[in-house]
C-alpha cells in the first residue's frame, strides 16, 4: 500500500517486512524436517502427486522465499522511500504470485485436496 498510496518508508514498513522474512524461512525450515521426514524426496517421478512434492513444490518454495529474502534486501539498501516500497512491492508481489501458482497447481494434481489444501 506504500509503493501505490506514495506513502513515506516508516519502521513499522521495515517491523512487517522483517515479520514476512523471518516467517517464511522459520517456514521453510520446517518444510524442509516434513519434506526429510517423510521421504518425499524418494518420490516416483512418473507419477504427477509425487513429482509436485518431490520437485515442483519444493522449488516454487524456494523460490519465493529467494524473492522475499532479496526485496528486503533490496529495501534495506534504498535511500528512496519509494525504491524502497517498489522492491518490496515487487519481490513480495511475485513470491505471492508464485505461491499461489503452487497451491492452484497441487489443486489441479491431487484432486483429493481443495483451494488452501483443506
Amino acid at each position: 500500500m506504500g509503493y501505490i498510496g506514495k506513502k513515506p518508508y516508516t519502521e513499522g514498513n521495515r517491523k512487517l517486512n522483517v515479520f514476512a522474512l523471518i516467517s517464511s524461512h522459520i517456514q521453510l525450515l520446517l518444510g524442509l524436517i516434513i519434506y526429510f521426514m517423510h521421504d518425499w524426496y524418494k518420490g516416483d517421478m512418473s507419477i504427477a502427486i509425487q513429482r509436485y512434492w518431490k520437485v515442483e513444490h519444493l522449488a516454487m518454495m524456494v523460490l519465493a522465499i529467494v524473492l522475499i529474502t532479496i526485496g528486503n534486501a533490496k529495501s534495506k539498501k534504498g535511500t528512496n522511500p519509494a525504491l524502497k516500497h517498489r522492491s518490496i512491492f515487487l519481490f513480495f508481489g511475485l513470491a505471492l504470485l508464485i505461491i499461489t501458482a503452487a497451491i492452484i497447481n497441487m489443486v489441479n494434481i491431487d484432486l483429493s485436496r481443495h483451494l488452501f489444501g483443506m
